[in-house]
Order: structure tokens, then C-alpha cells, then sequence
């Protein structure tokens, strides 16, 4: 209803797009052919991946496949729509998205940038506005679906040129910062392995090592039987981290928290009363979202944790790509979640280790073969206890650790400033429709 009140001009979303309907498709359905190595792929964007903040892990699909489809190929500046399952969550392609291939589960729009500005048009889809109109078109009972032809006559309001460059502007930068961000934190971890010679291993090359296939083992711990504890990849890696200086895991945080599996009951409350209880899943995208439980209810679990720690995904199973063993750094604006009991909290002690540095270190791809390699279970997989307490974690003199945490904390600030710069960009376009509808009808 305030959309009708504006006076300004409306047009139908294909009307705004390249090549009219042809600018807001799916991608094409195909069978899936992945490869591990980078040389012969292409990385694959699936429907929640578009939503990731660090795209480093990945799959990847075969260059030459995707060279027969290549409307897979993402471009910046469309807006990502998920169009299956879990319907209506956007993102704006940012430059490290560019040459990614993506899956017929999200929507591309692509927008005419002779007709209306690219940011201001996501602004304005992703908003309080935009969404709704969005998935009103939803279809399915169990799996829930939107097509191209659902939002293709969706109105878009054609701001004033000043409003168009300013959202487009907010967004621009937000994307940018976004791509800064992650590409600080890749930064911090190279500047630690190139420091001591240590070449992290790619995919690939793990996996094309078979020595962790069959080997044997005369020297067995008390404490695991698992062959996985024993792979020889893994203890070469731990071997070669200990030729030179280096800590325990464990020796460096708060052991009041050091683990995972907290088990407590979820009580839902108003979000003034609440806090955000984020998910593994979630806690990787750039905008995590997660039902709000009430604050009282989790207070002395830990479950919120302090700016600067570093949470590592301790559930999971062992597939390539899933985010078992992944870690992610908690900043200022995310140290108000609740984060799940899905999680080994590492909260660095004061005197021990800058926040910044040991993050660079356990976000490595280093890190994560070991926190794999230590893993404990059946189907669902956990880090063994005491492997994980013993990890051996590199040190290097206080001006490069120094540096690299200086480094970890500016990028943090990008990723914090980014989601300010969205929400901006929302808070205009939105105040924008309802100023004008206002405007409207005091005049009538």
C-alpha cells in the first residue's frame, strides 16, 4: 500500500533488468562433475554459499563442464536471490564472486545500469520493501521454491538519481569492504607460514597423498586407537610446527572454555530480553541470522563469548567442503551472539597471545588438516580432547605477531563496517518509499 502511494515511477523488475526476462534466470540444471584440483575447476557457489564470507573452501566444478555452461558464471553486481529451500536470502556479487560458477538454486538479476543503478536496486530487494514482495510467490509445501516469473512484474520504485548514487554507493563499498576484509585475514595466515617456510597444503595435494591410506604404527597412544589419530600427513604436519618455537593450544586459552558441547535449553524471548543464538552454519555467513533466546536463561555458560575470540566448528563430518574444523573470528559486532554448543571457544589469555595472531593461525589450511586429523566418532565427528589441547601452535617474534594481529583486527572492522554500510543503505531506500507515502497523503 505505501508503494502504490508513491507518485514516483514504477516499473515491473524484468522492465529494469539486461535483456528484460532474460536478466533474471536460474542457472542451468546439469550433472555435476567436481574435481579437487584448482587447475581443472572452477569454485562452485551453491544457494547458502553466496551468503559465506570466506569463499576459500569452496568446491570446485569441472573448468570444462562449466565451459559448456557458461550462464553459470557469476558476475558483479547482480543480486543472488535463493530460490530453494530456504527462499528469499540476497546478496549483492562482489568481486571475489566474479568467475565463480553458481547453481540453479539461486537467482541471478542482472541489472541494467542504463535504467536503474545495481546497488540501489539491491538495496531496495534486500529491504523491509523488497523482501516480501520476493517470496509472495513462494510455491511447495515441503521444499518451497520461487521461479523468475514470480518476481518478474515485481515493483520497482525509480528513485531520484541523488537517492540511486547514494545506496549505490553504500553498497559498492560494503561489497568492497567485504572482499578487503577476507582478503586481510588470508594475508595474516601467509605472513605466519611464509615467516617460517611452511607451505599450507592445497586440496588437492592432500588428498592425492595416500601415505595416510595404509601405514603402521608402532608407538600407540593409550589414550586413541583411531587410525585417523596416527595418519602420517597429519603428524608430519604437527613435526614440522615443532621445529620451531611453538605453544600448545590449550597453554594459550581460558580453559574455563576451551571445548565444546554445551547442552542447555532454548528459551525463545522478545529480542530486547534476548540474544541472537547462532548456529555453525550461520556463524560463517556475513550476516548471521539465528533465533533469539532468552539472555537470563544462558547466563555463566559461556555461550557468548568476548571480542577477539576465535570458535572453531567442533561437530560435523568429513566431507571436503563442510565447515567441521573451519574457525571464524568473533568481532565487536559479533560478540553479542550466543553462539551454539557446536563450538570450541578459543579465548586467548592476555599474557599468553594477541587475539589476531592466533586466529591468523588456526584459520590456516594447517590448522584445519589437524583439527581433522584429531578427530573422534562415529558418524558425527568431535576433536578428541586431549590431541586438541596439545596442538602445537607456531610462534614468532612480538613485532610480527604484532603485526599480524593488527592486520586480523583492521579486517574485522571491514567486515563490522560493511553490514553498517548495508544496513544504511536499507535504512535510505526504505525511508525514502515511506517518506514519499507520507508526503502523499498529507497532500491528499
Amino acid at each position: 500500500m505505501l508503494l502504490d502511494k508513491l507518485t514516483v515511477k514504477k516499473e515491473p523488475l524484468f522492465k529494469v533488468t539486461k535483456g528484460g526476462l532474460q536478466g533474471i534466470f536460474n542457472g542451468p540444471r546439469f550433472a555435476r562433475v567436481y574435481v579437487d584440483d584448482p587447475d581443472y575447476g572452477v569454485p562452485f557457489l551453491g544457494s547458502t554459499d553466496i551468503l559465506a564470507a570466506d569463499l576459500s573452501s569452496l568446491p570446485f566444478l569441472s573448468r570444462k563442464l562449466v565451459g559448456s555452461y557458461p550462464e553459470l558464471l557469476i558476475q558483479e553486481g547482480w543480486t543472488l536471490i535463493t530460490c530453494s529451500g530456504t527462499i528469499g536470502r540476497m546478496t549483492c556479487s562482489r568481486s571475489d564472486m566474479v568467475g565463480t560458477a553458481g547453481s540453479q538454486h539461486f537467482m541471478r538479476v542482472v541489472p541494467d545500469p542504463d535504467k536503474i543503478l545495481p546497488g540501489y536496486l539491491y538495496a531496495y530487494l534486500s529491504s523491509n520493501f523488497g523482501r516480501p514482495l520476493v517470496v509472495e510467490g513462494t510455491y511447495g509445501q515441503v521444499i518451497q521454491h520461487i521461479e523468475p516469473q514470480h518476481i518478474a512484474d515485481l515493483p520497482v520504485p525509480i528513485a531520484q538519481l541523488e537517492i540511486q548514487k547514494k545506496a549505490h554507493e553504500l553498497i559498492t563499498e560494503m561489497a568492497q569492504l567485504r572482499v578487503e576484509g577476507v582478503a586481510g585475514y588470508q594475508q595474516a595466515t601467509e605472513q605466519i607460514f611464509n615467516s617460517i617456510g611452511i607451505v599450507e597444503p592445497q586440496r588437492h595435494t592432500w588428498l592425492g597423498d595416500k601415505s595416510g591410506e595404509a601405514f603402521s604404527v608402532t608407538q600407540l597412544s593409550s589414550k586413541t586407537l583411531r587410525a585417523l589419530n596416527y595418519d602420517p600427513r597429519y603428524v608430519q604436519l604437527c613435526l614440522d610446527l615443532k621445529k620451531h618455537h611453538h605453544d600448545k593450544l590449550g597453554e594459550l586459552c581460558d580453559p574455563r572454555h576451551f571445548g565444546s558441547g554445551i547442552i542447555f535449553k532454548r528459551i525463545d524471548a522478545d529480542p530486547e530480553f534476548s540474544a541472537r543464538l547462532v548456529g555453525q552454519r550461520e556463524a560463517f555467513q556475513v550476516r548471521p541470522e539465528g533465533r533469539w533466546i532468552s539472555r537470563k536463561s544462558i547466563e555463566g555458560l559461556g555461550l557468548i563469548v568476548p571480542q577477539g575470540t576465535t570458535i572453531i566448528a567442533a561437530h560435523g563430518t568429513l566431507g571436503e567442503t563442510e565447515l567441521y574444523c573451519r574457525s571464524t573470528y568473533v568481532t565487536e559486532r559479533t560478540s553479542t551472539y550466543a553462539f551454539s554448543g557446536d563450538f570450541v571457544r578459543c579465548i586467548p589469555l592476555e599474557d599468553k597471545v594477541l587475539p589476531g595472531y592466533l586466529f591468523a593461525f588456526l584459520r590456516s589450511e594447517v590448522a584445519f588438516r589437524i583439527f581433522r586429523s584429531i578427530s573422534v566418532g562415529s558418524k558425527q565427528q568431535a576433536h578428541h580432547p586431549d590431541l586438541l589441547w596439545n596442538i602445537p601452535v607456531q610462534r614468532l617474534d612480538e613485532k610480527q605477531e604484532q603485526e599480524i594481529h593488527k592486520l586480523v583486527e583492521a579486517s574485522a572492522k571491514k567486515l563490522d563496517r560493511a553490514l553498517q554500510l548495508e544496513e544504511e543503505a536499507w535504512y535510505l531506500v526504505e525511508d525514502w518509499i515511506m517518506e514519499g507515502a507520507r508526503w502523499q497523503k498529507s497532500s491528499q
